[in-house]
């Protein structure tokens, strides 16, 4: 359930299409359902105004296609949008046989399906940016979570501060954006520089892109948390989800 089907129930009643007594029932179910091996957490959007989201990795298809199947299910009445990150696509063929209507965004690794509320216009907008095109995966899965969690999204790709040229003729996308995503690999200079660059908060994400003495991402991820941009925060290695779900409550409350 989120803020606005919960308006729908209250106007419902006010109208006299619903009675007190069968809203009291449907707000009476617990707030989450238990599968056995999971327990759905279906108030998180009525709580944070954001769905609860699988995280696929570490689990059977067989499982991911149940837990999606059943947040479909409540999607489709007005919940939103249904979203499993790093998904294979032997997970997703498991969810499409269930739910039909599911997307697999291969290169983000997320299966995806709008419910009825997802078809309302984008709140707010921000940017996802990538300084070269290795770490386009990690940029792709932030950019469509930020999507299904209805926020328009600019991509801006392969603009690392080798060629500095490349992120300064970015500046009218960059002013546009509400917060801007910056992934990047290597050393992680550029979200420092687009730090430098934007009246906005500016997530880092560390990719695990770059030789020997990038350490999987960790040379970068210690390069962001010691930026001197102010404006910048930093999330875990790889993380563009993470970084999107900030995203998406920043700009969505403003």
């Amino acid at each position: 359930m989120t803020r606005e089907s919960l308006m729908e129930l209250l106007e419902a009643i006010q109208r006299g299409e619903t009675s007190p007594v069968d809203a009291a029932a449907r707000l009476s179910r617990l707030p989450y359902e238990d599968t056995g091996f999971a327990k759905i957490d279906h108030h998180r959007s009525l709580r944070l105004g954001l769905p609860e989201v699988i995280y696929a990795a570490g689990k059977s298809p067989a499982q991911v296609a149940e837990i999606f199947s059943r947040m479909a299910e409540n999607a489709s009445g007005g919940s939103g949008s249904v979203m499993a990150t790093r998904a294979s696509a032997e997970a997703f063929e498991a969810v499409r046989a269930r739910v039909p209507e599911a997307k697999y965004h291969a290169e983000a690794r997320i299966i995806g399906f709008r419910g009825a509320a997802s078809a309302a216009p984008p709140k707010g907008r921000i940017a996802v940016i990538c300084a070269g095109t290795s770490d386009l995966p990690v940029a792709e899965e932030a950019a469509v979570s930020a999507e299904y969690l209805g926020v328009e999204v600019d991509r801006v790709v392969d603009v690392g501060v080798a060629g500095l040229h490349r992120i300064l003729s970015q500046t009218d996308v960059l002013a546009q954006a509400g917060a801007v995503i910056v992934c990047a690999g290597m050393e992680g200079a550029l979200p420092s520089v687009v730090g430098g660059l934007v009246a906005a908060p500016v997530i880092a994400v560390p990719t695990s892109v770059g030789y020997g003495a990038a350490f999987g991402g960790l040379a970068a991820l210690l390069g962001m948390l010691n930026s001197c941009s102010p404006n910048v925060c930093v999330v875990n290695i790889d993380n563009g989800f993470g970084a999107a779900y900030v995203a998406a409550m920043a700009v969505r409350r403003g």
